[in-house]
């Protein structure tokens, strides 16, 4: 078990790639904190890692309010008895609330930069110094193959998602020198509930498919990637945003826009 005994925050961890991720660190032999701003859906994620024989608990907050995340780190040192991988995988793409820098509503991408971006560096402001120097201390954080080579008419998710992979990079310095490795993940098109508007359309399924290079990215591909992160196999990697995007980004130029 690559990460047994190790106890990770996973946040946004209620559906999608973030349960996904739960699952496969709880097999990987961690003890699991599911998060999510819906406590329906995180008690859920808690409840299946139970059911396959992991350790879990559940821990209600929205990660890009300061006294949540400060809360969330808290109660999980209290509850589990410590902290040793802090996955940011919250986050947000609504559709029709973003889009070109004129057309986005001041309220809309103030949200979006909050769930995506300043729930990163809130969650890691508070959990830093609680790992550090602890045992395969790890941060992974959740960027988007956005951060690598925007598509255009999405100004908000991808302005975050460039912040959330700067921020890694930045952080890795001052981490180092505290034990802490951390690093980013860049996945491409993943299909999650979130997503569900793109691939319930067999039109736009196929389409979506033949961009990237190996068919439709499954969450269980970015939850191995996670866990691969967190372990220590991945001990030379710091400061990286690694693009895991099935060849999408390789398949796709930024879009043009007419003046």
């Amino acid at each position: 078990m690559r990460l047994k005994n190790r106890i990770a925050i996973i946040t946004g961890a209620g559906g999608g790639i973030g349960r996904a991720g739960a699952l496969a660190f709880a097999r990987e032999g961690a003890r699991v904190v599911v998060s999510d701003i819906d406590p329906e859906r995180g008690d859920e994620s808690a409840a299946l890692v139970r059911a396959r024989g992991g350790d879990a608990i559940f821990i209600a907050a929205d990660a890009g309010r300061p006294a949540d995340a400060k809360m969330l780190v808290e109660e999980t040192v209290a509850r589990m008895g410590g902290l040793d991988i802090l996955y940011n995988n919250a986050g947000i793409a609504p559709l029709g609330q973003d889009g070109f820098t004129p057309t986005i509503a001041e309220e809309d991408w103030d949200w979006i930069i909050r769930v995506n971006l300043t729930s990163v560096f809130l969650c890691c402001k508070y959990a830093i110094p609680v790992m550090a120097h602890r045992r395969g201390a790890a941060i992974i954080n959740t960027a988007s193959s956005m951060a690598v080579l925007p598509a255009g008419l999405t100004d908000a998710y991808a302005a975050s998602k460039g912040g959330v992979a700067t921020l890694t990079r930045s952080m890795a310095p001052g981490c180092g020198l505290m034990g802490i490795r951390v690093n980013a993940l860049a996945p491409g098109y993943v299909e999650t509930p979130m997503t569900r508007v793109i691939f319930e359309s067999p039109s736009l399924r196929e389409a979506f498919a033949k961009d990237h290079a190996t068919g439709v990215q499954p969450v269980e591909d970015v939850a191995s990637m996670a866990v691969f992160l967190a372990s220590d196999e991945a001990a030379s990697l710091t400061g990286a945003v690694l693009t895991c995007d099935r060849g999408w980004t390789a398949f796709k130029r930024p879009a043009v826009l007419a003046p």
